[in-house]
């Protein structure tokens, strides 16, 4: 995927992909140890980090792309470009979750890049419409309230 489709240069997916990797050295993962780091960048164009915060009622678990979202709200951003995961024990790169996409699709644009990197450095690109395709009832925000 290229520059051009995204609007997000060369130079700012790799400050994301830094972003992420040094976050996870905060990961919270005594009971998996697969540690994941995340980053958004909001539309300012200020990074925020998240990282996964495991618990021993496994449901309980905040994913790392939960967790920068809920880091960006609390700071005053709710816009995002896009979004970097870093698995720092992953052979793959790292895909979110269904429920992170639906938690990443509320703030950002469908265009919006996802950038999924494993422990080598190999990443997958790809927008959020291309990891949600059919993602809908946006206008819920827009509609009155009876």
């Amino acid at each position: 995927m290229g520059t051009e489709q995204t609007g997000i240069d060369r130079e700012v997916q790799e400050t994301l992909i830094t972003a992420a990797r040094e976050a996870t050295g905060a990961s919270y993962a005594p009971y998996s140890r697969f540690r994941v780091g995340a980053a958004l960048l909001c539309k300012d164009g200020t990074v925020v980090t998240g990282v996964n915060v495991e618990n021993r009622s496994y449901g309980l678990t905040i994913c790392a792309e939960q967790s920068a979202v809920v880091s960006a709200i609390t700071a005053g951003h709710s816009t995002f470009g896009a979004l970097a995961i870093y698995g720092a024990d992953a052979d793959s790169p790292l895909s979110p979750c269904g429920a992170c996409r639906q938690v990443i699709s509320e703030f950002m644009p469908p265009d919006a890049l996802v950038i999924c990197v494993d422990r080598t450095g190999r990443r997958e690109t790809h927008t959020l419409a291309q990891m949600l395709p059919h993602d809908g009832l946006h206008e819920l925000k827009d509609r009155p309230v009876h």
